[in-house]
């Protein structure tokens, strides 16, 4: 019977391995065929220059408001996100968020249901927490207020029954517990540079790497039926190992790539199968994401143009097998060449799965199939 068993595994990685092997990678022709969902932007205004780019790349988007100071306040986000929302139903969803600032204070628990059971009910798909909690956030006692703080429990609880998506951005890049000259990818070394406040190298007051990741897994053990998306890679960008640990560890989670696709090609300089590995073995649970914020018309333009040198460059490296170079870092490194089925799902399937209702089709036209046609 083992045997029987044995073979009848065996007989079904074959056929997975035949399938793919049939279908040749898509090309960098099928690009705007392909439905693309970039699920991880910040966008405040109208934008029109970048949505028209984003139409013209086959891109859909969700929005992500996010308590961050150098984006306008939560209220003014929430306005243009709604307004982006009406404007372009079949392009844009968007997901809310919260102040954790005053958590300790009488009737911020009240507000924050309200607020956000507002937002739901007017169309959000999903709430996003930040690295606030955990790196700023403090109790009257001086106390770091972390993710699996007990005060955040019926917050959480209540997500949890209405089964909304959580989008956790909670820690940060490994980086950002190095010195400057020690970290990685340049990106970060730029970020940090500017933004000392979360360079957390800076900053031994606060909670090490481990304990906010540790942090977020309490969390995650306490509410196992919590849908959760660890975004930038679940802050844990720097080994697929350690990514591929959290997953097998949390079922109900997914990662998206925001900001972090670059540390899987530093990876990818190294070791291309690992890396590739990965992305096949976690087909279902990834999702395609790139962190880009447009604040006005004043970037409109610029904003256009960088998103559209970012989606390509990301589509070559994921479909292609080209040898390719980032300002990044100094290695080569090679494109995944993730066969068609896989980067269907990477690109919009695993996304609509989590927001089944989040893009209305346009005006009668189905929405696309995400496969070349």
């Amino acid at each position: 019977m083992l045997g029987v068993t044995k073979g009848i595994l065996f007989a079904g990685l074959l056929a997975t391995s035949f399938a793919h092997a049939e279908q040749p990678p898509y090309q960098d022709s099928d690009f705007t065929i392909v439905e693309k969902i970039d699920a991880h932007v910040h966008l405040h205004g109208t934008l029109p220059t970048f949505m028209s780019r984003a139409a013209a790349d086959n891109i859909r988007l969700l929005t992500i408001n996010v308590n961050y100071s150098d984006f306008p306040p939560l209220p003014e986000q929430n306005r243009d996100a709604l307004a982006l929302r009406g404007a372009h139903p079949d392009r844009v969803a968007f997901a809310t968020t919260f102040d954790a600032a005053g958590s300790d204070q009488p009737g911020w628990e009240q507000g924050v249901k309200r607020q956000l059971s507002d937002a739901l009910d007017a169309g959000a798909v999903a709430v996003k927490v930040w690295k606030d909690i955990g790196m700023q956030q403090r109790d009257a006692n001086g106390r770091a207020v972390m993710i699996d703080d007990p005060r955040f429990t019926p917050i959480f609880r209540m997500l949890e029954e209405r089964g909304t998506v959580v989008l956790g951005h909670l820690g940060e890049p490994r980086n950002a517990w190095l010195p400057l000259a020690e970290m990685t990818i340049n990106g970060d070394r730029q970020y940090f540079k500017e933004h000392p406040q979360y360079h957390m190298a800076l900053h031994a007051e606060w909670p090490t790497y481990e304990q906010q990741i540790a942090a977020r897994d309490r969390l995650l053990d306490r509410h196992p039926k919590l849908r959760f998306v660890g975004v930038h890679l679940a802050s844990l960008e720097w080994s697929v190992d350690r990514v591929t640990e959290f997953l097998n560890r949390y079922p109900n989670a997914s990662v998206d790539l925001a900001a972090r696709l670059s540390h899987l090609q530093l990876q990818a300089s190294v070791d291309r199968d690992k890396v590739r590995r990965f992305f096949l073995q976690f087909q279902d649970r990834i999702l395609y994401a790139t962190d880009i914020a447009c604040q006005g018309p004043q970037e409109d333009s610029a904003c256009a143009a960088q998103a559209d040198e970012a989606w390509h460059d990301d589509w070559r490296f994921l479909t292609g097998a080209d040898t390719l170079h980032s300002t990044e870092f100094a290695a080569s490194f090679r494109g995944l060449a993730l066969p068609r089925d896989v980067i269907d799902k990477i690109y919009s399937g695993n996304v609509r799965r989590l927001f089944p209702n989040a893009w209305s089709p346009p005006t009668g036209r189905a929405p696309p199939s995400g496969r070349a046609r």
